[in-house]
């Protein structure tokens, strides 16, 4: 595909830009969470079906899929959009705010969904052009529901009667870059995310007399402070984690030394080496730790998502592409990784691909102060979803053209 070609991609995701808003619109109107989105998907399944396009759905989920087929075979491509939205009461003032009550699209996967459409209008007006497949993949349950894994236990990528896909491409929108930039990086994008649950079993009694009780609450005090030391003092630096112990849970008032305490946290980490590492340290520390002061410790480790890695070979792809459908000045190949994680890493694990950022941050936003992904204040860039829109027709043509 030549400059000339690519640009048009752009200008054209410009003038379907107000269907794609309107579209957005409406799901941000109605956001729903988790593995069962009804209303998203009759939206997505209707969309498609205008585009002429077979949706599959989900058996366990409600997740779409949908082939749109090239002139002649070839290759696949997958592109994913996510679709669920978060329990957050939305404060933006917005006249499309979230008519449902305590859910909000406050991750921006309503972009998600309404450009991923947007790119497929344009692929299917293309499809005489290009040989191999593109797979759309509208998947629920991102936000801690692993629906990216439950769809490719039912099959997604091995998809009937066309190759298993050779490349995965995903866009995420984030008012931490400028509007309308593409962002991304080779390797580890995003962090592996896992659960921490602590349970301390001391020995209750009267505040009055804490040497006959053996109190959870200082236990538990110390276990947190020699986590973080841990980390500090453990850890290799340049292969960095986080564990934040966020939850802790005990007595019932002022007087009662109780008998128990539970810690629950979270861990964030970037190879499998110092996840580990992590995983065996919390274990050992705690029980360690309890074990000292004569009480006991029940340490519950849940892994969630894995390290988003992006395959050095197409993340140059992607980039390339970025900058001569956007520019120089609006591709950022440089970024820090985020501790955040994402489940496209399930994908990322069994095909190569990449996911890359899309600075959705109006511009009268300060950077400093513009309100973060999961806040219920975020409002998002839309003019940017056009940019979003031809890029992600644009890598699939590429990685179609590039053999994959």
């Amino acid at each position: 595909m030549s400059s000339p070609e690519i640009k048009f991609l752009l200008a054209e995701s410009e003038t379907i830009l107000p269907d794609v808003v309107t579209i957005r619109r409406r799901i941000h109107r109605q956001p729903e969470r988790g593995l069962d989105l009804p209303i998203t998907q009759a939206l997505v399944v209707d969309e498609l079906t205008k585009l002429g396009l077979t949706a599959r759905l989900g058996r366990a989920t409600t997740a779409v899929s949908a082939v749109i087929d090239g002139s002649k075979p070839g290759r696949t491509v997958l592109l994913r959009g996510d679709m669920d939205a978060l329990p957050l009461t939305e404060d933006t003032g917005l006249e499309f705010s979230s008519e449902i009550d305590g859910v909000m699209h406050a991750c921006g996967h309503d972009t998600h969904i309404a450009m991923l459409l947007g790119a497929a209008r344009l692929l299917v007006e293309r499809r005489e052009s290009f040989a191999g497949q593109v797979l759309l993949m509208f998947q629920p349950g991102e936000e801690g529901y692993a629906g990216a894994k439950v769809m490719i236990d039912e099959g997604l990528l091995d998809p009937p009667g066309i190759p298993r896909p050779s490349s995965a491409f995903a866009i995420h929108i984030s008012t931490e870059y400028p509007a309308a930039t593409i962002n991304i990086r080779p390797g580890p994008m995003m962090a592996a995310a896992d659960f921490v649950n602590i349970d301390i079993h001391g020995r209750g009694g009267h505040a009055s007399q804490p040497s006959a009780a053996l109190d959870p609450i200082t236990i538990a005090a110390e276990i947190v402070i020699a986590l973080q030391t841990f980390v500090t003092r453990r850890v290799e630096v340049f292969d960095p984690a986080v564990i934040t112990i966020a939850r802790i849970a005990s007595g019932t008032t002022n007087n009662i030394i109780p008998a128990s305490a539970r810690l629950e946290g979270t861990t964030r980490t970037f190879s499998e080496k110092t996840r580990t590492q992590v995983h065996e340290g919390i274990v050992r520390l705690t029980k360690g730790i309890a074990e000292a002061h004569g009480a006991t410790a029940d340490v519950e480790l849940l892994t969630l998502y894995p390290v988003t890695i992006n395959e050095p070979g197409f993340t140059e792809l992607v980039r390339a592409t970025a900058l001569e459908l956007l520019g120089d000045d609006q591709v950022d190949s440089s970024i820090q990784p985020v501790m955040g994680a994402e489940d496209f890493s399930f994908v990322l694990q069994q095909v190569p691909g990449a996911m890359a950022f899309l600075g959705g941050r109006p511009a009268e936003e300060n950077p400093e102060t513009a309100p973060a992904n999961h806040s219920n204040l975020v409002v998002f860039d839309e003019p940017s979803m056009a940019a979003g829109v031809a890029t992600y027709a644009a890598v699939a043509l590429r990685a179609l053209a590039a053999g994959g």
